[in-house]
């Protein structure tokens, strides 16, 4: 809306108003813009949520030292939303098709996450919606990604090939039928295409969701990994760098920066009040909410590959489930003392404080490593 105002009707009158026109600018605008909503808005959402005594539920079966943080006010991810909502809508150009792709791709998780939040909730326990609706609910919001992306496919305006690091001028095709030009592969392909939409989604939403066990931990690592989806995009987007890198131009997809960059601002006013010991927890509505939105970005720009490394720490600690679970079922023993990974380092005596640091630490050497891959290609 301001970018309509302020550049598109009062730059030729005002030529200062040019500076809307850049989307870097507009970024940094965002990114402050989204901070300081959450920081002014922040105490009056805890107090809000104390007063409806929406407070947070440990699992028993968890760390016995979690049980001090029962009470603890949830649902704090509105807040991570709304402050990325708003700047999204006020900064960037609301004309540009992406945009809300990458919008409902946030909001759609996010409202499965505010579900499973009210219904624990409700309940008065840790557990909300049964595993089986939640799979089929983001099962559902994943689709929905992939029929906008699909029209805007129909409309020449998406490219479904995907930039693969470390190599120029591979570049596969996930539509095969497309590729080959055989309609009757066309079928194959398009499911082919929305299995691996439906696994990028739902790994990237459960992945931060999975990660949100420590105070702070899921938000810092958010920070690292919208920080750096920011540079990705706006390189994506830029003719001359996207030339420059070999990478699938995605001509638009700088607005998609601006978008990173409110998620980036809101991630950071988010971990004020949730940094150890947390006065707040984000709950499923911020962590689906934030990895949906992330997972839909990568989509966007072609990144798929690269956010296993955006969001490494996420991935590890999908990772340990899957190996936890799948050890018990098949050998009857567990490789981890607990998972996801994070429970595994409490178990044998880090100190939740070192635990989460050293994450961060992680993640940021991963977000590095993808972001020098753009330029070893």
């Amino acid at each position: 809306m301001l970018y309509w105002l302020l550049y598109e009707l009062l730059f030729p009158k005002f030529g200062v108003m040019r500076l809307f026109g850049y989307a870097t600018f507009r970024v940094a605008c965002a990114s402050l813009t989204a901070l300081f909503l959450g920081l002014v808005l922040g105490p009056w959402l805890i107090r809000k949520l104390r007063d409806f005594q929406i407070g947070q539920h440990i699992r028993e079966e968890g760390p016995k030292s979690h049980q001090k943080k029962a009470g603890t006010p949830t649902m704090g991810g509105l807040l991570i939303i709304i402050c990325i909502v708003v700047p999204t809508l006020l900064f960037t150009n609301l004309r540009n098709p992406y945009v809300w792709v990458a919008m409902a791709g946030l909001l759609s998780f996010g409202a499965i996450g505010f579900w499973d939040d009210y219904t624990k909730v409700k309940r008065m326990r840790n557990l909300g919606l049964t595993g089986r609706k939640k799979f089929l609910t983001q099962a559902m919001a994943a689709l929905l990604v992939g029929g906008l992306l699909m029209l805007l496919h129909s409309k020449g305006m998406y490219d479904t090939g995907m930039n693969i690091p470390f190599f120029k001028s591979f570049r596969p095709n996930l539509l095969i039928g497309g590729l080959l030009g055989n309609p009757w592969t066309y079928p194959f392909a398009f499911s082919f295409y929305l299995i691996f939409l439906e696994t990028v989604l739902l790994g990237s939403a459960n992945g931060v969701n999975l990660a949100d066990g420590l105070d702070g931990l899921a938000i810092g690592l958010m920070i690292i990994a919208s920080g750096a989806m920011t540079v990705l995009t706006y390189t994506s987007g830029h003719a001359q760098l996207a030339t420059y890198l070999d990478l699938a131009r995605l001509p638009g997809a700088s607005e998609l920066a601006i978008f990173c960059g409110a998620m980036t601002g809101a991630s950071l006013a988010f971990l004020w009040y949730n940094a150890h010991p947390a006065e707040v927890f984000m709950g499923d509505v911020g962590a689906l909410g934030l990895g949906g939105g992330l997972g839909t970005i990568a989509v966007l720009i072609k990144q798929e590959v690269l956010l296993l490394f955006v969001g490494g720490v996420f991935v590890l600690e999908c990772l340990s489930v899957i190996l936890q679970v799948g050890s018990f079922k098949m050998r009857g023993k567990r490789i981890f003392k607990m998972a996801p990974l994070h429970h595994h380092f409490e178990a044998i005596g880090w100190h939740e404080s070192k635990i989460i640091v050293r994450f961060w630490i992680v993640g940021l050497v991963m977000a590095l490593f993808a972001l020098t891959t753009l330029k070893l290609r």
